[in-house]
């Protein structure tokens, strides 16, 4: 057997495991060792847990150190017995073949070591070059995937941004026309308001004058024109708040994802340019196991092309619905201009009508003034003949009267007599026709004063129209808004 102690050859093929479990003691004390390692048969020493058991083996039961003197002692004491050799221990031992046939194993064993020692070195120096070539053309092709990828977001970047500006100029027009529209919304309600007004003094016409014209028709015209332009302005309104909604929705999601390609432009721009002699690289385990990408090159280029695509199609709607807008604040505002001259024209042209008719109605109230003037005049000259006509018949009534007194035959039907009769009958003929002329003559005088009445209140009447028409609908419309008001400029 070996001598206790003796270091054991270790072969490189069949390594003893070392125990997974074991730790090193913590203290190097002799009492830890005691208390950690009561058993006498340990495998390796317990103060040097990081070396192959297989090279050590113990040397005595109990781990602790004793001093040198006393293992000197116990050395002579054992050195003092007597050597006794058998012939069993002799058999135990090698033969010189053996000792030479070692000899030569050990130096075969020698050379092949070495040989595959040398090959296995060349192998890994070239082996090293190999790798450190490949790794280094690998870094350089990950350089370079990221410097396109730099690039790729960089130029997509640089497409967001003119979108964007392209988004937020087309914003910010299609909200000055949607200002003008609501301005030149604000501007109709004067000109409804005084169209309505109109309305409503005509309304206070008296008599024949209460009439459907044509400047009622007009003002009715210019209502619904511009209740129709107004509706057709909010809703165009609608639609410029509806898509300038969506022009901010598209302007939202470009800013985003620019926001983003921002960050992923200086985190790759950032890795593009790391080394190996950089700072801040350090090791992640594990992080090649991590997946979290959530798109594709060909998803990525799609989603940020559809957002584009997106914003160019509302940037077009846009820029057709300001020229919409702009085309509606034109045509509406002719539209009310037009049907505001024509009811100023018809308007002017009543307002002649009516002045005219008031003229020529002041006209016959002259007239008919001087007319009642000379039949009352008739009438007083009727009356005064009739009254002078009575002194002719009372004078002949009473001559006719006298002559029945006379005596018996002196009552004689004599010319003088019949001639009497006869004026009596003639005067009294001529008062009753005097009299009949006075009754027609008051009859006219009637008719005149009947007819200067109506002639009155007719002046009265058109008096009244020619201020509701000229005075207070004329003097409104003066202040019809321009037509750079009702296009939204003012």
């Amino acid at each position: 057997m070996e001598p206790l102690g003796s270091t054991l050859t270790a072969t490189y093929a069949h390594p003893r495991p070392t125990p997974a479990s074991f730790l090193p003691a913590v203290s190097t004390r002799a009492s830890s060792y005691r208390d950690r390692f009561p058993h006498s048969n340990l495998t390796h020493s317990p103060s040097l847990p990081w070396r192959p058991s297989t090279y050590y083996r113990a040397a005595a039961n109990s781990p602790a150190l004793e001093p040198y003197c006393a293992r000197s002692q116990r050395a002579s004491q054992s050195a003092m017995l007597p050597f006794v050799s058998s012939r069993t221990t002799l058999l135990t031992r090698y033969t010189p073949d053996d000792w030479y046939r070692s000899n030569v194993t050990n130096c075969l064993e020698s050379s092949t070591s070495r040989h595959n020692s040398e090959r296995l070195r060349v192998d890994t120096s070239r082996l090293i070059q190999d790798k450190y070539q490949q790794t280094r053309k690998t870094q350089a092709d990950s350089t370079q995937n990221l410097g396109e990828r730099v690039n790729d977001i960089g130029f997509w970047k640089s497409e967001i941004t003119h979108e964007l500006d392209a988004m937020i100029g087309e914003t910010n027009e299609l909200t000055d026309v949607k200002k003008k529209l609501e301005r030149a919304l604000m501007e109709t309600e004067a000109p409804l308001q005084v169209a309505r007004e109109c309305l409503f003094h005509r309304e206070k016409r008296m008599g024949i004058d209460l009439v459907h014209d044509e400047v009622e028709t007009e003002l009715l015209t210019e209502v619904d024109i511009i209740l129709c332009c107004q509706e057709r302005m909010k809703m165009h309104l609608d639609k410029a708040i509806a898509q300038l909604a969506a022009n901010r929705a598209s302007q939202h999601e470009l800013e985003k994802d620019l926001s983003d390609k921002q960050a992923a432009y200086r985190i790759d721009d950032k890795c593009h340019h790391l080394r190996n002699t950089s700072d801040g690289v350090s090791f992640f385990r594990g992080v090649e196991r991590v997946d979290a990408t959530v798109s594709v090159p060909e998803s990525w280029a799609k989603f940020t092309d559809d957002s584009i695509l997106r914003s160019q199609s509302e940037r077009a709607a846009s820029a057709k619905l300001r020229d919409d807008i702009q085309n509606l604040l034109v045509v509406t505002a002719n539209e009310m201009w037009n049907q505001f001259n024509k009811v100023n024209l018809a308007f002017t042209s009543r307002i002649a009508e009516t002045a005219d008719a008031k003229n020529k109605t002041q006209i016959h109230l002259a007239k008919t003034l001087q007319e009642i003037f000379q039949t009352e005049m008739t009438i007083e000259s009727v009356r005064k003949a009739i009254r002078d006509k009575s002194a002719f018949l009372k004078v002949a009534q009473t001559r006719l009267d006298e002559r029945t007194r006379r005596p018996n035959i002196e009552l004689c039907r004599d010319m003088a007599q019949l001639r009497l009769v006869s004026e009596v009958h003639e005067v009294d003929d001529t008062i009753q026709t005097l009299q009949q002329r006075l009754r027609d003559a008051e009859d006219t005088l009637q008719s005149l004063v009947h007819t200067k009445a109506t002639l009155e209140h007719d002046l009265a009447v058109k008096a009244n129209t020619l201020y509701i028409d000229q005075e207070k609908c004329m003097s409104m419309r003066k202040s019809f808004p321009s037509t750079l008001r009702l296009v939204g400029f003012c």
